[in-house]
Protein backbone atom coordinates (compact mmCIF):
# COMPACT_ATOMS: atom_id res chain seq x y z
CA UNK A 1 0.00 0.00 0.00
CA UNK A 2 1.29 3.28 -0.87
CA UNK A 3 1.55 6.21 1.78
CA UNK A 4 -1.05 7.92 0.13
CA UNK A 5 -3.66 4.87 0.22
CA UNK A 6 -2.67 4.29 3.56
CA UNK A 7 -3.42 8.02 4.59
CA UNK A 8 -6.57 7.99 2.60
CA UNK A 9 -7.26 4.50 4.66
CA UNK A 10 -6.56 6.36 8.18
CA UNK A 11 -8.34 9.30 7.39
CA UNK A 12 -11.42 6.99 6.46
CA UNK A 13 -11.21 5.27 9.60
CA UNK A 14 -11.28 8.19 11.42
CA UNK A 15 -14.08 10.34 12.96
CA UNK A 16 -12.53 13.19 10.92
CA UNK A 17 -12.27 10.85 7.72
CA UNK A 18 -16.05 9.80 7.86
CA UNK A 19 -17.37 12.93 8.40
CA UNK A 20 -15.46 14.13 5.13
CA UNK A 21 -17.15 10.95 3.54
CA UNK A 22 -20.31 11.89 4.81
CA UNK A 23 -19.98 15.27 3.49
CA UNK A 24 -19.06 13.99 -0.15
CA UNK A 25 -21.80 11.74 0.27
CA UNK A 26 -24.38 14.59 1.00
CA UNK A 27 -22.91 16.84 -2.05
CA UNK A 28 -23.39 13.81 -4.19
CA UNK A 29 -26.82 13.27 -3.17
CA UNK A 30 -27.67 17.05 -3.23
CA UNK A 31 -26.39 17.23 -7.35
CA UNK A 32 -28.75 13.64 -7.89
CA UNK A 33 -31.93 15.68 -5.80
CA UNK A 34 -31.16 18.48 -8.06
CA UNK A 35 -31.34 16.27 -11.55
CA UNK A 36 -34.41 14.32 -10.02
CA UNK A 37 -36.43 17.87 -9.34
CA UNK A 38 -35.07 19.54 -13.22
CA UNK A 39 -36.83 16.04 -14.24
CA UNK A 40 -39.65 17.22 -17.42
CA UNK A 41 -43.02 15.07 -17.12
CA UNK A 42 -45.51 14.19 -20.05
CA UNK A 43 -49.40 13.99 -18.68
CA UNK A 44 -52.25 12.82 -20.51
CA UNK A 45 -55.27 13.49 -18.34
CA UNK A 46 -58.35 12.11 -18.65
CA UNK A 47 -59.37 12.42 -15.36
CA UNK A 48 -63.39 13.13 -13.96
CA UNK A 49 -62.06 14.74 -11.06
CA UNK A 50 -62.92 12.32 -8.73
CA UNK A 51 -62.06 12.20 -5.04
CA UNK A 52 -60.62 8.87 -5.42
CA UNK A 53 -57.55 7.66 -7.53
CA UNK A 54 -55.67 4.76 -8.71
CA UNK A 55 -52.07 5.42 -9.62
CA UNK A 56 -50.21 2.44 -10.40
CA UNK A 57 -46.28 2.09 -11.52
CA UNK A 58 -45.53 0.25 -15.02
CA UNK A 59 -43.36 0.17 -18.01
CA UNK A 60 -40.70 -2.89 -16.89
CA UNK A 61 -42.64 -6.34 -16.87
CA UNK A 62 -45.00 -6.05 -20.32
CA UNK A 63 -45.64 -9.88 -20.02
CA UNK A 64 -47.75 -9.02 -17.07
CA UNK A 65 -50.02 -6.11 -18.97
CA UNK A 66 -53.76 -8.19 -20.01
CA UNK A 67 -54.15 -9.93 -17.14
CA UNK A 68 -53.16 -6.79 -14.44
CA UNK A 69 -54.93 -4.35 -16.71
CA UNK A 70 -57.52 -6.86 -17.32
CA UNK A 71 -58.37 -7.18 -14.04
CA UNK A 72 -58.63 -3.59 -13.27
CA UNK A 73 -60.42 -2.99 -16.29
CA UNK A 74 -63.03 -5.40 -14.95
CA UNK A 75 -63.05 -3.88 -11.15
CA UNK A 76 -62.45 -0.07 -11.00
CA UNK A 77 -65.23 1.64 -10.26
CA UNK A 78 -66.82 4.73 -12.41
CA UNK A 79 -65.63 7.12 -9.04
CA UNK A 80 -62.17 6.21 -9.06
CA UNK A 81 -59.61 7.71 -11.76
CA UNK A 82 -56.84 5.77 -12.80
CA UNK A 83 -53.92 6.71 -13.86
CA UNK A 84 -50.41 4.40 -15.46
CA UNK A 85 -47.30 6.29 -14.44
CA UNK A 86 -43.78 5.03 -16.19
CA UNK A 87 -40.95 6.99 -14.54
CA UNK A 88 -37.77 7.66 -16.42
CA UNK A 89 -39.04 6.45 -20.02
CA UNK A 90 -42.25 6.80 -21.97
CA UNK A 91 -43.84 3.61 -22.89
CA UNK A 92 -46.16 3.55 -26.21
CA UNK A 93 -48.10 0.39 -25.87
CA UNK A 94 -49.18 1.49 -22.22
CA UNK A 95 -50.33 5.37 -23.57
CA UNK A 96 -52.48 2.56 -25.62
CA UNK A 97 -54.03 0.75 -22.73
CA UNK A 98 -54.69 4.32 -20.82
CA UNK A 99 -56.15 5.23 -24.04
CA UNK A 100 -58.63 2.26 -24.54
CA UNK A 101 -59.91 2.34 -21.16
CA UNK A 102 -60.37 6.19 -20.67
CA UNK A 103 -57.46 6.44 -17.90
CA UNK A 104 -54.81 9.13 -17.85
CA UNK A 105 -51.10 8.50 -18.42
CA UNK A 106 -48.07 10.15 -16.64
CA UNK A 107 -44.36 9.68 -17.76
CA UNK A 108 -41.49 11.57 -16.21
CA UNK A 109 -37.76 11.91 -18.16
CA UNK A 110 -36.24 11.29 -14.89
CA UNK A 111 -36.43 7.71 -13.40
CA UNK A 112 -37.18 8.34 -9.67
CA UNK A 113 -40.52 6.35 -8.21
CA UNK A 114 -40.89 8.34 -5.32
CA UNK A 115 -41.19 11.27 -8.24
CA UNK A 116 -43.36 10.24 -10.46
CA UNK A 117 -46.05 9.24 -7.91
CA UNK A 118 -45.95 13.02 -6.48
CA UNK A 119 -46.06 14.54 -9.39
CA UNK A 120 -49.53 12.22 -10.35
CA UNK A 121 -50.86 13.18 -7.18
CA UNK A 122 -50.18 16.54 -8.04
CA UNK A 123 -51.79 16.37 -11.13
CA UNK A 124 -55.00 15.58 -10.11
CA UNK A 125 -55.67 18.15 -7.16
CA UNK A 126 -59.53 16.63 -6.32
CA UNK A 127 -58.45 13.74 -5.22
CA UNK A 128 -58.31 12.77 -1.86
CA UNK A 129 -58.38 8.97 -1.38
CA UNK A 130 -55.19 7.26 -3.55
CA UNK A 131 -54.72 3.49 -4.34
CA UNK A 132 -51.17 2.67 -5.11
CA UNK A 133 -50.52 -0.24 -7.49
CA UNK A 134 -47.68 -1.87 -9.31
CA UNK A 135 -47.56 -3.70 -12.32
CA UNK A 136 -47.07 -6.96 -10.90
CA UNK A 137 -50.51 -6.99 -8.51
CA UNK A 138 -53.38 -9.11 -9.87
CA UNK A 139 -56.55 -7.28 -7.34
CA UNK A 140 -59.69 -9.13 -7.60
CA UNK A 141 -62.82 -7.81 -6.70
CA UNK A 142 -63.71 -5.92 -4.22
CA UNK A 143 -60.76 -4.27 -3.85
CA UNK A 144 -61.44 -0.61 -4.46
CA UNK A 145 -64.75 -1.02 -2.57
CA UNK A 146 -63.76 -3.12 0.70
CA UNK A 147 -60.29 -0.70 1.52
CA UNK A 148 -61.94 2.28 0.89
CA UNK A 149 -65.16 0.87 3.46
CA UNK A 150 -62.26 -0.39 5.86
CA UNK A 151 -60.13 2.24 6.16
CA UNK A 152 -63.40 4.89 6.90
CA UNK A 153 -64.97 2.42 9.32
CA UNK A 154 -61.53 2.44 11.10
CA UNK A 155 -60.82 5.72 11.24
CA UNK A 156 -64.35 6.14 12.39
CA UNK A 157 -65.14 3.52 14.79
CA UNK A 158 -61.81 1.86 16.01
CA UNK A 159 -59.56 2.87 18.34
CA UNK A 160 -57.20 2.75 15.61
CA UNK A 161 -55.77 5.49 13.02
CA UNK A 162 -54.76 4.03 9.94
CA UNK A 163 -51.84 5.43 8.09
CA UNK A 164 -52.90 3.05 5.02
CA UNK A 165 -54.70 0.10 4.18
CA UNK A 166 -53.86 -2.87 2.00
CA UNK A 167 -55.25 -6.02 0.97
CA UNK A 168 -53.89 -9.46 2.08
CA UNK A 169 -50.78 -10.23 -0.40
CA UNK A 170 -49.55 -13.80 -0.79
CA UNK A 171 -45.92 -13.02 -1.63
CA UNK A 172 -45.49 -10.71 1.02
CA UNK A 173 -43.23 -10.57 3.89
CA UNK A 174 -46.48 -9.89 6.80
CA UNK A 175 -49.06 -11.44 3.97
CA UNK A 176 -47.77 -15.06 3.19
CA UNK A 177 -48.23 -15.97 7.09
CA UNK A 178 -51.65 -14.90 7.50
CA UNK A 179 -52.47 -16.36 4.30
CA UNK A 180 -50.96 -19.75 5.21
CA UNK A 181 -52.80 -19.68 9.07
CA UNK A 182 -55.95 -18.81 7.42
CA UNK A 183 -56.08 -21.79 5.05
CA UNK A 184 -54.14 -23.91 7.37
CA UNK A 185 -51.01 -24.88 5.62
CA UNK A 186 -48.51 -22.93 7.85
CA UNK A 187 -47.19 -26.59 9.03
CA UNK A 188 -46.85 -27.78 5.80
CA UNK A 189 -45.15 -24.40 4.48
CA UNK A 190 -43.16 -25.00 7.54
CA UNK A 191 -41.63 -28.42 6.56
CA UNK A 192 -40.74 -27.27 2.76
CA UNK A 193 -38.00 -25.35 4.92
CA UNK A 194 -37.56 -22.39 2.35
CA UNK A 195 -37.95 -19.49 4.87
CA UNK A 196 -37.81 -18.77 8.67
CA UNK A 197 -41.46 -18.87 8.61
CA UNK A 198 -40.96 -15.70 10.69
CA UNK A 199 -42.86 -12.17 10.35
CA UNK A 200 -40.12 -9.95 8.47
CA UNK A 201 -39.18 -7.04 6.91
CA UNK A 202 -37.23 -8.56 4.18
CA UNK A 203 -34.30 -7.26 5.26
CA UNK A 204 -33.02 -7.80 8.79
CA UNK A 205 -33.96 -11.74 8.46
CA UNK A 206 -35.97 -14.28 6.77
CA UNK A 207 -34.47 -12.61 3.33
CA UNK A 208 -35.88 -16.00 1.94
CA UNK A 209 -38.82 -14.77 1.27
CA UNK A 210 -37.92 -12.13 -1.00
CA UNK A 211 -35.03 -13.89 -2.71
CA UNK A 212 -36.07 -17.29 -2.44
CA UNK A 213 -37.96 -18.40 -5.77
CA UNK A 214 -39.70 -21.84 -4.63
CA UNK A 215 -41.46 -19.68 -1.95
CA UNK A 216 -43.61 -17.58 -4.16
CA UNK A 217 -43.96 -20.48 -6.30
CA UNK A 218 -45.00 -22.19 -3.47
CA UNK A 219 -47.68 -19.36 -2.34
CA UNK A 220 -48.88 -19.37 -5.99
CA UNK A 221 -50.28 -22.90 -4.97
CA UNK A 222 -47.00 -24.87 -6.63
CA UNK A 223 -47.72 -27.68 -4.37
CA UNK A 224 -50.93 -27.16 -2.88
CA UNK A 225 -54.45 -25.95 -5.17
CA UNK A 226 -55.85 -24.00 -2.61
CA UNK A 227 -53.48 -21.48 -3.43
CA UNK A 228 -54.08 -21.24 -6.97
CA UNK A 229 -56.90 -19.07 -7.13
CA UNK A 230 -56.77 -15.73 -5.55
CA UNK A 231 -60.38 -14.99 -7.05
CA UNK A 232 -62.04 -18.02 -4.83
CA UNK A 233 -60.01 -16.95 -2.08
CA UNK A 234 -61.86 -13.56 -2.02
CA UNK A 235 -64.60 -15.08 -2.15
CA UNK A 236 -64.20 -17.21 0.93
CA UNK A 237 -62.51 -14.84 3.21
CA UNK A 238 -65.02 -11.95 2.29
CA UNK A 239 -67.85 -12.60 4.39
CA UNK A 240 -69.48 -8.99 4.00
CA UNK A 241 -68.00 -8.24 7.51
CA UNK A 242 -65.13 -5.94 8.87
CA UNK A 243 -62.04 -8.23 8.37
CA UNK A 244 -58.51 -6.77 9.51
CA UNK A 245 -55.35 -7.22 10.83
CA UNK A 246 -51.93 -4.81 11.95
CA UNK A 247 -49.24 -5.29 10.10
CA UNK A 248 -45.90 -5.22 12.99
CA UNK A 249 -43.12 -4.94 10.84
CA UNK A 250 -42.22 -2.61 7.48
CA UNK A 251 -44.79 -3.38 4.61
CA UNK A 252 -44.41 -3.94 1.44
CA UNK A 253 -46.41 -1.12 -0.39
CA UNK A 254 -47.23 -2.93 -3.35
CA UNK A 255 -51.32 -2.19 -3.00
CA UNK A 256 -52.52 0.48 -0.58
CA UNK A 257 -54.78 2.86 0.21
CA UNK A 258 -53.80 6.01 1.58
CA UNK A 259 -54.88 9.56 2.05
CA UNK A 260 -54.14 12.60 0.56
CA UNK A 261 -53.51 14.48 3.85
CA UNK A 262 -51.53 11.48 5.27
CA UNK A 263 -49.08 12.20 1.74
CA UNK A 264 -49.42 16.14 2.87
CA UNK A 265 -48.54 15.37 6.09
CA UNK A 266 -45.66 13.11 5.64
CA UNK A 267 -44.34 16.21 3.35
CA UNK A 268 -44.84 14.22 -0.45
CA UNK A 269 -42.43 11.01 -0.96
CA UNK A 270 -39.25 11.54 -0.16
CA UNK A 271 -36.47 12.47 -3.17
CA UNK A 272 -33.74 10.15 -1.45
CA UNK A 273 -31.43 7.67 -2.94
CA UNK A 274 -31.26 5.08 -0.16
CA UNK A 275 -32.47 2.32 -1.72
CA UNK A 276 -30.53 3.45 -5.25
CA UNK A 277 -30.24 5.72 -7.65
CA UNK A 278 -33.72 5.55 -8.54
CA UNK A 279 -35.46 5.84 -5.18
CA UNK A 280 -36.55 2.09 -5.03
CA UNK A 281 -38.02 1.09 -1.72
CA UNK A 282 -38.06 4.88 -0.53
CA UNK A 283 -41.12 5.65 -0.89
CA UNK A 284 -42.06 2.14 1.30
CA UNK A 285 -39.44 3.11 3.98
CA UNK A 286 -40.54 7.18 4.36
CA UNK A 287 -44.73 5.91 4.52
CA UNK A 288 -43.94 3.28 7.37
CA UNK A 289 -41.44 5.28 9.58
CA UNK A 290 -44.65 8.03 9.03
CA UNK A 291 -46.52 5.28 10.18
CA UNK A 292 -44.59 3.97 13.02
CA UNK A 293 -43.74 7.74 14.75
CA UNK A 294 -46.95 9.61 14.02
CA UNK A 295 -49.25 6.68 15.83
CA UNK A 296 -51.05 5.24 13.10
CA UNK A 297 -51.01 1.92 11.46
CA UNK A 298 -50.47 -0.53 8.89
CA UNK A 299 -53.85 -2.65 8.57
CA UNK A 300 -54.22 -5.39 6.32
CA UNK A 301 -58.24 -5.80 4.98
CA UNK A 302 -58.21 -9.97 5.08
CA UNK A 303 -61.46 -9.53 3.16
CA UNK A 304 -59.64 -8.87 -0.17
CA UNK A 305 -56.99 -11.43 -1.70
CA UNK A 306 -54.77 -9.84 -3.94
CA UNK A 307 -51.49 -11.74 -6.34
CA UNK A 308 -48.16 -10.77 -5.81
CA UNK A 309 -46.08 -12.10 -8.52
CA UNK A 310 -42.88 -12.25 -6.48
CA UNK A 311 -40.30 -9.55 -5.39
CA UNK A 312 -36.93 -8.80 -7.80
CA UNK A 313 -33.95 -10.92 -8.64
CA UNK A 314 -34.38 -14.75 -9.16
CA UNK A 315 -37.75 -14.47 -7.73
CA UNK A 316 -39.29 -12.29 -10.11
CA UNK A 317 -37.19 -14.43 -13.44
CA UNK A 318 -38.75 -18.06 -11.86
CA UNK A 319 -42.06 -16.93 -11.43
CA UNK A 320 -42.07 -15.01 -15.00
CA UNK A 321 -41.66 -18.90 -16.38
CA UNK A 322 -43.89 -20.23 -13.76
CA UNK A 323 -46.85 -17.21 -15.11
CA UNK A 324 -46.38 -18.05 -19.10
CA UNK A 325 -46.48 -21.76 -17.82
CA UNK A 326 -49.60 -21.20 -15.80
CA UNK A 327 -51.70 -18.42 -17.45
CA UNK A 328 -55.04 -19.48 -16.73
CA UNK A 329 -54.28 -19.22 -12.99
CA UNK A 330 -53.43 -15.73 -13.33
CA UNK A 331 -56.40 -14.68 -15.62
CA UNK A 332 -59.68 -13.19 -14.66
CA UNK A 333 -62.33 -15.86 -15.28
CA UNK A 334 -65.16 -15.02 -17.26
Amino acid sequence: MTFKERLYASLNNSSLGRAALQIRRNLRDSKRVAHVLSSSHHFIDRSKGSDKLCIILAGYKEPLWDDVFGRIAAYLPDDVDMCIMTSGLENQKLMKIAEEHGWSYLSTSVNHLSLVQNVAIECHPHAQWIYKLDEDMFITEGFFEDLYRTFVTLEEDSIYRPAFVSPLINVSCYGHLRLLEKVGLLEDFRATGLTDVKLSDGLHHNRQIIDEPLAAEYLWGGSQEILRDVDALTRRFNQGKLNYSICPVRYSIGAILFTRGAWEEFGHFPITFVGGEYGLGDDEEHICNYACFTGRVMVVDENIMVGHLGYGGAQTKHMMEYYQAHRDQFALKA
